[in-house]
């Protein structure tokens, strides 16, 4: 990826307290997210995927600074996000924006559309003079494919794809250089979904965008994302192009992740492995020792001979915390959390 790196997470954590008692005492934390780093090139698209529950969506809203963190930082073009105030910070927002995953309920249905969409030009009033506003108002709705003349409409008289697009309208309306999309077709009708992911791609070759793509959906995934990052309790599994995680993938997760793909050819479905995980995934707030994925790990039983074990998985699983390193073939660009990558 030879574009320059606009986004960058480092050791990223959030933590939640779990309060019990009359007096609210913290006894534990739920951890939600927990020392993810990555970056994001200008103009591509980071896919973010993983079961409910694993941090994706917490971590999407840290990156557009909904939520403050436990620990780390995110940087946006050199500037600490965590760190900005005041106006700098105003010009900060402006350019990483979020579309939410519900359009039912992230519209407010008091408000027009033209008011949804022109909303950002009230904070932001130097992106669109008041006179021009309603102007740039219906360009936004007819970027996003919808008819102008419908700016006074309100959100119940739209389908759901067209309420998603207008929440990518609100999204874009500041002209950021990132978009977080967070889960933003899974409310969605298959066909509906194929629409608003078809406008996202057209908008990303139009506006130069960068996206930070959170879905469960891995067909929609793969054809979106320019690289993949497979998350699980909180960290990143795995993370590679698009190519590599989806043909290649190393990581027992990412295996089993993918082997529960519908194949829609009954010849190639029964050619490919079928992976079926045991167990409930592990609680946040309790994670297990070592790698987060050993008590579950399909591959573990059948590497009990490399070294010592324990409870029928090698001591190095639950001993040690694998780290996010290269591809054992050298490949820099594919990472694997996993001690037995190679096997």
């Amino acid at each position: 990826m030879s574009a320059e790196v606009i986004l960058e997470a480092t050791d990223l954590v959030k933590y939640y307290p779990i309060k019990t008692g009359v007096i609210q005492h913290t006894t534990g934390h739920v951890r939600a997210v927990d020392g993810v780093s990555f970056q994001l090139h200008a103009g591509e698209t980071l896919g973010v995927v993983g079961e409910s529950g694993c941090g994706k969506s917490t971590l999407g809203r840290l990156l557009v600074n909904l939520e403050k963190p436990t620990a780390g930082t995110v940087m946006f073009e050199g500037l600490d996000m965590y760190t900005q105030k005041g106006s700098a910070m105003r010009k900060l927002r402006r350019d990483i924006q979020i579309v939410f995953q519900d359009p039912y309920t992230s519209l407010n249905p008091r408000k027009t559309v033209g008011d949804i969409v022109g909303e950002p030009f009230d904070i932001h009033p130097e992106a669109a003079p008041k006179g021009s506003r309603r102007q740039r108002v219906q360009e936004l709705l007819d970027l996003v494919g919808l008819s102008p003349e419908h700016i006074n409409r309100y959100p119940h008289q739209f389908s759901g794809g067209q309420r998603q697009r207008i929440g990518v309208a609100r999204g874009i309306a500041l002209n950021p250089k990132v978009l977080v999309c967070d889960e933003p077709v899974s409310a969605l009708d298959v066909s509906v979904q194929a629409q608003v992911v078809n406008l996202l791609e057209q908008l990303q070759n139009e506006l130069g965008l960068a996206y930070i793509f959170i879905a469960h959906d891995l067909a929609v995934v793969r054809h979106i994302s320019d690289r993949v990052a497979v998350m699980y309790l909180g960290k990143i599994a795995e993370m590679g192009d698009e190519e590599q995680i989806y043909d290649h993938p190393t990581h027992p997760y990412t295996q089993a992740l993918l082997s529960a793909v519908p194949v829609p050819d009954p010849t190639l479905r029964d050619q490919r492995q079928q992976i079926m995980l045991t167990g409930d995934v592990p609680s946040p707030a309790n994670p297990p020792s070592g790698c987060r994925f050993h008590t579950r790990c399909w591959k573990a039983p059948g590497l009990v001979g490399q070294g010592e074990a324990k409870d029928g998985v090698p001591a190095v699983c639950v001993d040690e915390e694998p780290a996010l390193a290269d591809h054992p073939d050298g490949v820099s660009s594919h990472c694997s959390a996993c001690h037995f990558a190679a096997a």
